[in-house]
């Protein structure tokens, strides 16, 4: 233990304080609110030894201390032991070191929990102070698969350094920290021969460890800049191979793009810096400048998307997958404004990601022209929080933090994105457009909360927009819409005979203020659209149209947000997974000495649900011979030629003529599909239960469902998938049920 140290407990409550990109801080909750320490600047000289877990580092802090009488509080990883601490102080241009500082440790409230480090104050002055905190101690989180039932997701680690790969972030509390400090950082980070560091900012100079400086002779060293201030620093470190380009946006700002990819992914570079290029030239004229001097997509040895500032890290598997599509890169790449150059207090209400995935998830198919897959994105977000958001477990969008698991994005990424189009709407394109270039300007290097939106957007339109944030940010709930009736009677026309429709859209839960579109089909296959703004619980509708009326389609183009049954959404197998009853029926056999690939699944399921009690388990069973399905909840059938034909008479019940099975293949939608390599995953909802669903995968041979039973959950969001040898070869969705009106003739006014 250091001279001057000892270990204290106090009996207080902690605050676990998520700030942007998982900046994690912890406070005593029974502190009073006082003028806060805040750290500058750190200058920090860091050895890492991967095959030990281990790090050794020297942290130069520049303080800004107020007039108070509370201790100097940092953070730090509980693994990781103070060695001394040392008051530094100038005199006369020279440094002049004081005497090692007594310091106390203060213990969370877990053994994860950061522990504090707490300097009496009396031995400093106010104003700035220089301390050095030398430290070492290990950092070993092996990444963990999530806990929860989508494969395709991150893996969870606090941080990890081993001889597979370095990934060190604020969350790791690897060095010692003041939550909500605004720092630069200079670093010098020593690693293994044939290792590269990756950080923040701007590279500096490569070179060997000179002899007694580092622990290891075999050592390089590098430094990194990092001038802009920044809430948290993330190190990573591999056996990277760089590729570097010199690039020119077309407003004529310079960036320099990198690669750092493992070797058997370094032919990948090109379409990795082409595909940032193209993003980051849609994105400046929308928000402004690129904030830093560089952005790098670095390859990691775990599941991940993390965007940090002037870098993104993604997993190996994404980047082998080439995942350059706007909700991977383009996101991260979005976040270099939104989160990591303007920031965000996520204990205060995380706006980052929604406006995040609005842009980048959403919004990039508009910049492209792609109105399909724009209202493809939007079907998605409203049905992620039908589906992962019960009303029992809903909550403000103010309230969210961070992702724990799928329910929460549905509301802190997919309900607020939709938050930003319902407000682009309200105000306008014009105005929506400067007012988000205004907001990024204003903060730039700074916090914003929802309240700073609220004041630039309301500035911007030059109208209160109280009732808007107060509606859709700080109030649980979506507007459950519906069209009872309609009717429609003849009118004399000039030229033709016209029509004259009334009709009225009901709110049955609390009312909603919102446009809402409407599509009128009439004969002869023509249509008018419709912008409804509702602001009472039952809005009529009157207007005269050329032709008579069939059918009103609600929001056919889900540009507002709402409540939809369970039953009327289009059936996908998302349903299934978000069923609070589920089961697995087996249909399909093993052959002697070669399980099925259909095992995979079943094995993932058993896996994800070890740590459920045994009755809220998925149920797994065999199917019965009479193929008759649980009384109860959504059903995923797994099955192979062998069981064609209970499985044909499942579908046949509940799908009807949409999707049929023969010796021969499949057909879908009247689509013949025929050939050994077919397997389909189709959802349809069951008749006898409506808000589940009968979800089945079928493959004629086990080779041809191998591929697909690995990634299985990825299709999450389609009613069909057809896979040719593992590609997806088809896929669609069964259109939504409920949110159409048939219009009736008032039989008061016949036509004449």
């Amino acid at each position: 233990m250091p001279i001057g140290s000892r270990i204290v407990t106090f009996p207080c409550l902690f605050l676990l304080a998520f700030l942007s990109h998982g900046a994690l801080g912890v406070a005593c909750a029974a502190d009073p609110v006082l003028p806060r320490v805040v750290i500058r600047h750190h200058e920090l000289f860091v050895q890492i030894v991967p095959g030990q877990h281990a790090l050794i580092a020297k942290d130069r802090l520049t303080l800004e201390v107020p007039q108070q009488k509370s201790p100097i509080r940092f953070s730090l990883a509980p693994t990781l032991q103070i060695d001394h601490v040392v008051l530094v102080q100038e005199s006369a241009g020279t440094e002049s070191l004081i005497h090692d500082v007594p310091f106390e440790l203060e213990r969370g409230p877990t053994p994860e929990s950061a522990q504090q480090i707490l300097i009496p104050l009396q031995i400093v002055a106010a104003g700035l102070v220089t301390l050095d905190v030398h430290y070492h101690g290990v950092i070993n989180d092996p990444p963990r698969d999530p806990r929860h039932l989508r494969f395709v997701t991150p893996s969870e680690t606090a941080g990890h350094i081993g001889p597979e790969g370095v990934y060190i972030s604020s969350e790791s509390s690897w060095y010692p920290d003041v939550p909500e400090s605004l720092s630069t950082y200079a670093l010098l980070v020593a690693v293994p021969v044939g290792w590269t560091v990756v950080t923040q900012g701007k590279a500096g100079e490569t070179r060997t460890c000179p002899n007694g400086l580092c622990r290891d002779d075999k050592m390089v060293m590098t430094e990194w800049a990092v001038t802009q201030p920044s809430e948290a620093l993330t190190l990573v470190a591999n056996t990277f191979v760089s590729t570097f380009r010199d690039w020119t946006a077309k407003t004529g700002q310079k960036i320099r793009l990198s690669t750092y990819f493992f070797p058997d992914d370094a032919h990948l570079a090109e379409e990795y810096l082409d595909a940032t290029a193209r993003y980051l030239d849609a994105y400046i004229p929308l928000l402004g400048p690129y904030p830093f001097e560089k952005f790098a997509v670095v390859e990691n040895f775990f599941a991940s998307g993390l965007g940090m500032p002037s870098f993104t890290l993604l997993g190996s598997g994404i980047i082998k997958r080439h995942y350059v599509q706007p909700y991977a890169l383009g996101h991260e790449i979005v976040h270099s404004w939104i989160g990591n150059d303007v920031f965000n207090r996520a204990e205060r209400g995380n706006w980052v990601e929604g406006l995040t995935t609005y842009l980048a998830n959403y919004y990039w198919h508009e910049l492209m022209g792609d109105r399909a897959q724009a209202q493809e994105q939007r079907r998605l977000m409203v049905q992620s929080y039908n589906l992962h958001v019960p009303p029992e477990r809903d909550y403000p969008i103010a309230q969210f933090t961070q992702k724990l698991d799928e329910h929460d994005n549905a509301i802190g990424y997919q309900k607020a994105a939709m938050l930003f189009h319902l407000l682009r709407q309200e105000v306008g394109e014009e105005t929506f457009w400067r007012a988000l270039k205004k907001l990024v300007t204003q903060y730039h290097g700074k916090h914003a909360e929802w309240r700073d939106l609220e004041r630039v957007f309301a500035e911007e339109n030059r109208q209160d927009l109280r009732w808007f944030f107060a509606q859709w940010l700080e109030q649980d709930g979506a507007p459950m819409l519906s069209l009872p009736e309609a009717t429609a009677r003849p009118v004399a026309g000039e030229l033709a005979q016209a029509f004259q429709l009334e009709a009225a859209i009901v709110q049955s839960n609390k009312p909603f203020r919102l446009f809402l579109q409407v599509r009128i089909r009439m004969e002869n296959d023509r249509e008018q659209m419709l912008t409804v703004p509702l602001r009472s619980p039952r809005e009529p509708i009157s207007v005269t149209l050329p032709a008579r009326p069939i059918a009103i389609d609600l929001d056919p183009e889900f540009m507002a947000f709402r409540r939809i049954a369970r039953q009327s959404l289009s059936p996908v197998l998302n349903h299934y997974v978000t069923d609070r009853h589920r089961s697995v029926l087996m249909a399909f056999t093993d052959e002697p000495g070669h399980p099925s690939p259909f095992r995979d699944v079943v094995a993932r399921i058993e896996t994800q649900e070890q740590q459920k009690p045994s009755s809220e388990r998925t149920v797994i069973a065999s199917l019965a011979p009479d193929g008759l399905l649980p009384q109860e909840g959504s059903v995923l059938v797994l099955g192979s030629q062998e069981s064609r034909s209970g499985i044909q008479s499942i579908l046949a019940y509940h799908c009807g003529e949409r999707a049929t099975l023969n010796d021969r293949g499949v057909t879908v939608m009247g689509t013949v599909y025929e050939g050994p390599g077919l397997a389909l995953l189709v959802s349809c909802h069951r008749v006898d239960h409506p808000g589940s669903v009968v979800t089945v995968l079928y493959a004629a041979t086990p080779q041809a469902v191998a591929k697909v039973a690995r990634l299985l959950f990825f299709y999450g969001w389609n009613s069909f998938v057809l896979f040719k040898d593992g590609v997806v070869a088809a896929r669609g969705e069964w259109p939504l049920v409920g949110d159409r009106t048939e219009v009736h003739l008032d039989a008061s006014n016949p036509l004449r």
